[in-house]
């Protein structure tokens, strides 16, 4: 696979000498699903903005699309790497949820007609229709997160950064960014997702970046990263409850067949179990 994000050797201080980022080196393919997870301070939200060159390196490479992002403003990295803020108000502006998704292919240069196609499929890809003359403030905050990433959609980056998209939102909120992101993805955009939801990051992503203290504590994937304690420990988090229970009843049961990552596929196993398969 061909990375789409190389990171080598970043460091990065804040004016008032805080060093947030420290010797970070990493590579991510292009076609994945990513996930950046770390407490408050670890530096996640630092680097997912290294990315799309809202900030600079003070030491160190940033490349995203093999472009060095410290070279570029970030209007001219917009159409490589979106960014899909927390709070949807900082982010969410026009008058209805139609010109919202315009709002971006203009800026790009695109013609009326070119930007109206792109907010027509990303109504059709986003199961917005029925809302397009709706003002986004006016939405429930699940929907306003979902026309948010719609919005970074339109502009058809190459890398879409989603910080904290689960923020907020209920069970019908959690499945609703679920989708979105498959469907990002199945578009050929790579998502990267900054989260302390481990749910989301467990059911959804394949690849974990665990931060802690502006370094990397460890990557791999979901199941390796939260079944290793040294790691979580570092990271002060801890997996999501399902997998901890799959954990426990694979190690006591022989046919319970691994672990699982998420509630119906664990309930499944406990099922065949119970009828004796």
């Amino acid at each position: 696979m061909t990375d789409i994000i190389s990171v080598e050797g970043l460091w990065f201080n804040y004016p008032n000498g805080v060093t947030a980022l420290r010797g970070i080196d990493l590579k991510l393919a292009e076609g994945g699903i990513a996930a950046l997870i770390g407490q408050n301070g670890s530096g996640k939200t630092t680097l997912a903005k290294m990315m799309n060159g809202l900030l600079k390196p003070t030491k160190g490479t940033v490349k995203v699309a093999n472009i060095d992002t410290a070279g570029k403003e970030t209007y001219q990295l917009a159409k490589y790497v979106g960014y899909s803020f927390q709070n949807p108000t900082h982010q969410l502006y026009e008058k209805s949820v139609e010109t919202e998704l315009m709002a971006g292919p203009l800026n790009l240069g695109c013609s009326t007609e070119e930007a109206q196609s792109r907010a027509a499929a990303a109504v059709e890809l986003f199961s917005l229709k029925g809302l397009e003359q709706i003002r986004p403030s006016a939405l429930p905050f699940p929907l306003k997160k979902v026309v948010c990433i719609a919005a970074v959609y339109t502009m058809q980056p190459r890398v879409m950064m989603l910080d904290e998209p689960t923020t907020g939102q209920d069970h019908v909120g959690l499945r609703m960014i679920q989708n979105a992101v498959g469907k990002i993805r199945s578009m050929g955009i790579t998502p990267v997702i900054i989260s302390h939801d481990m749910r989301l990051v467990a059911e959804s992503v394949e690849t974990v970046v665990v931060m802690a203290l502006g370094k990397i504590v460890r990557i791999g994937t979901p199941v390796e990263i939260f079944l290793d304690e040294e790691t979580m420990e570092k990271a002060a988090l801890r997996p999501p409850q399902i997998l901890e229970l799959s954990a426990k009843l694979d190690a006591a049961y022989p046919r319970h067949g691994g672990v699982s990552e998420n509630v119906e596929e664990e309930v499944s196993k406990i099922e065949r179990m119970a009828a004796g398969k």
